[in-house]
């Protein structure tokens, strides 16, 4: 970049009150400053707060049409069924409320510049009257049959990913590409580096002037924290935080405890973030029901510490005790017969407790156990997931759609799961 250019970039910079350095921001600048004399339509990208306005006024500005009207209007403000008649106008009783002859922006900027701001909110039948008049400069009105000729450059601005749009049929492919002419980037605030301090303290000042107060100032642990958040609304999400600090804060000496209370908990680094999508929903699933038999097992552990507690203490016979925690024993068989049948069986091994004797207790308990544990492998994740599948389908009288609600899962999945089980109908 030469020196001349960037003299013009600081002279923009100062007309415009734009603060930074970064060379996104430089660059940004630069294309508008090169497409603005023609009169190509240009798409603005950026984030919300991201200031793309200031780039659309930049455009007009050093264009032929700087003494024409420049009109900025937000598609997605406008609701869908009166944006045709505000674009492009209306004859009188064309509908309900009609009760004049109405001219729509296109008509009164002719020879002028008109900013549309969230193109990608713009209805479709709307989109294709905004093709007509960037191919030929022509319109309609509603509920008129007469064509109208209009001369006016289009400069428009998106915050979502129009390509996506245009694969999910939300917006026009001809009209993505007519608008794509010149594209511009506007870089998020998080994208330019220390431009964020320049900006915190340009806007200090502006509050100190407009509060009659002191200027805040960040200590140097304030201004990392700062560097570090990712302001995702931009340039005014932060002149937002400045103002309420200005307002709100006697000390102007602004420490990193002082500025956290004012920064939201979340998304406050610039730390790579988790985002989960459609496909990865599958999987979610699956490991919901993992974690529900762990939380199962652990309930279940628990209640066998209490159990063991009571035998310690001798304070129940081991029928009573069965009776009320057989749950615990089920596929085990000398357990699980003797919950139901008060008999002992001769082939069992009795759980003989002396009383007095605590420690000869304890180490019967213990290896009765162990016994137990060698016995019954149904804590393993895959058999837990197993009978619980078999509980869903009994339930559900085989069901499989109704058996997958209960158990949190997709149809998919259990079927999947059936499979690599082997189950049969419950």
């Amino acid at each position: 970049m030469d020196y001349r250019t960037s003299a013009e970039i600081q002279s923009i910079k100062q007309r415009f009150e734009i603060i930074g350095n970064s060379p996104q921001l430089n660059n940004a600048i630069r294309v508008a400053m090169q497409v603005a004399p023609t009169d190509m339509s240009v798409l603005i990208y950026g984030e919300s707060g991201a200031g793309k306005e200031s780039f659309s006024k930049i455009i007009h500005s050093l264009s032929h049409r700087k003494h024409g009207q420049f009109i900025a209007i937000n598609c997605g403000a406008i609701p869908e069924g009166t944006i045709d008649s505000e674009l492009f106008g209306h004859e009188k009783g064309a509908f309900t409320g009609a009760i004049d002859n109405r001219k729509g922006y296109f008509e009164v900027t002719s020879g002028g510049t008109i900013f549309l701001d969230e193109i990608g909110e713009m209805p479709i039948n709307t989109q294709a009257r905004l093709l007509r008049v960037l191919e030929n400069g022509e319109f309609i009105r509603v509920g008129s049959s007469k064509v109208l000729k209009t001369d006016v450059r289009v400069i428009a601005a998106t915050n979502v990913e129009l390509k996506e749009a245009v694969q999910k049929g939300k917006f026009r492919e001809d009209l993505y590409y007519r608008l794509n002419t010149v594209p511009i980037h506007v870089p998020a605030l998080r994208e330019r580096g220390n431009d964020v301090l320049l900006l915190f303290k340009k806007f200090a000042l502006d509050f100190a002037e407009t509060y009659r107060t002191k200027a805040i100032n960040l200590s140097d642990e304030a201004k990392e924290m700062v560097l570090r958040f990712r302001f995702p609304g931009n340039i005014r999400q932060l002149k937002n935080l400045v103002e309420q600090i200005s307002v709100l804060e006697l000390d102007r000496q602004i420490s990193a405890e002082t500025l956290i209370k004012y920064l939201p908990t979340t998304n406050t680094t610039r730390l790579p973030a988790v985002i989960e999508n459609e496909g990865e929903a599958e999987s979610f699933s699956e490991r919901d029901i993992l974690y529900k038999v762990l939380f199962d097992m652990k309930k279940d552990m628990t209640d066998m510490k209490k159990l063991v507690l009571q035998l310690l203490r001798g304070n129940s016979s081991r029928s009573e005790i069965l009776q009320e925690h057989g749950d615990l024993f089920d596929g085990v068989p000398d357990f699980a017969e003797e919950s139901q049948t008060p008999e002992t069986s001769t082939a069992e091994k009795p759980l003989m407790l002396e009383s007095g004797n605590t420690e000869n207790n304890f180490n019967i308990v213990i290896e009765d156990i162990a016994h137990i544990a060698e016995e019954d492998d149904s804590l393993s994740l895959e058999k837990k997931e197993k009978e619980m599948i078999i509980k869903a389908l009994r339930k559900n009288s085989n069901k499989r759609k109704y058996a997958a609600q209960d158990l949190g899962i997709s149809e998919r999945t259990l079927y999947r799961k059936i499979k690599q089980y082997e189950i049969d109908n419950a």
